[in-house]
């Protein structure tokens, strides 16, 4: 016996909601965290013996891992939701762009009045956009900024909080925010998992990313769904396994956007990394004509 931790009452330490716990950066009490941890530990565990153990197990022989071979990103800025309401990236990913040149610029949608005017692609993880609906809708010149970037093909992959941001509306507990509106669909934030487990998409159809024969695999876990309409756009991936966006399938795409609910990992899939800095060297080296091209059909403009 090396020690016993006593019962604890459900939220003395750390408050519980939908998808789990409440993160750090909503959390209040995340500075004196540590004090109540060590507090419960003292004098209950034998930390001394504890490592004394683990130092009994033999060395692991592990396999070394090579990174994906990435593109130049030298030049190239890559701008990410990064606040309280985006919190979900694998570190991984950040690295691998890091790692091939690229600038990363962290952008808060809930304090941004713009993007910047700068960046060549943006990625925006996932999180909990929902309990920042409010926030959220009332910075229209961020959404406004996001609505005419993606009309003007920034590249942007979006991750189930970053979906919800681009659709028109979350509706969460009665109630609804407007969006970024780029998506044509609201998105509602149900009482229960809409989406939990390990995800394998097919990529079938053109996009910005991926190549058409590509196979995906990730992870979803979403409590939201997409309330779906007559205009639903297109989508990239037959869903192999997982829930995905609507009818069977995943990955919409609008312009250079991609937004699905399946987080991919950059060690899992190395096309993601190659896939979103090709598309950002193709927006810089053509970024004057693409501003300036005329699409039709054009966006359907947000009413901010």
């Amino acid at each position: 016996m090396l020690g016993a931790i006593p019962g604890i009452s459900r939220d003395s330490l750390l408050s519980e909601r939908h998808l789990g716990l409440v993160v750090p950066e909503e959390y209040p009490g995340a500075e004196s965290l540590r004090g109540s941890l060590e507090s419960l530990f003292e004098g209950r565990l034998d930390f001394e013996r504890l490592w004394k153990f683990s130092c009994l197990a033999p060395d692991v022989d592990a396999a070394e891992k090579t990174g994906p071979d990435l593109p130049d990103g030298k030049g190239l800025k890559v701008g990410y939701l990064r606040d309280s309401a985006f919190t979900f990236y694998y570190p991984e990913n950040l690295d691998h762009l890091r790692a091939a040149g690229a600038e990363l610029l962290p952008i808060s949608a809930l304090s941004a009045t713009s993007l910047p005017e700068d960046i060549d692609a943006l990625y925006m993880g996932g999180g909990f956009p929902e309990t920042h609906g409010e926030a959220l809708s009332a910075n229209k010149p961020f959404l406004a900024s996001l609505w005419r970037a993606v009309e003007g093909g920034l590249p942007v992959y979006a991750e189930c909080g970053g979906l919800m941001l681009l659709a028109r509306a979350i509706v969460w507990q009665g109630r609804k925010h407007r969006m970024a509106g780029i998506l044509p669909f609201e998105v509602e934030v149900c009482t229960q998992p809409q989406g939990h487990g390990y995800t394998e998409l097919s990529v079938d159809a053109p996009n910005p990313l991926f190549p058409q024969g590509l196979i995906l695999r990730g992870h979803e876990f979403h409590y939201s769904r997409i309330l779906a309409g007559p205009d639903l756009p297109n989508t990239a991936c037959a869903v192999r396994r997982g829930v995905g966006c609507y009818r069977g399938r995943d990955g919409v795409i609008v312009r250079n956007l991609w937004a699905s609910y399946t987080h991919l990992h950059a060690l899992a899939t190395p096309d993601w990394a190659r896939g979103l800095l090709n598309a950002a060297r193709r927006f810089a080296s053509q970024k004057t004509a693409v501003v300036g091209a005329v699409r039709e059909p054009p966006l359907r403009p947000p009413d901010f």
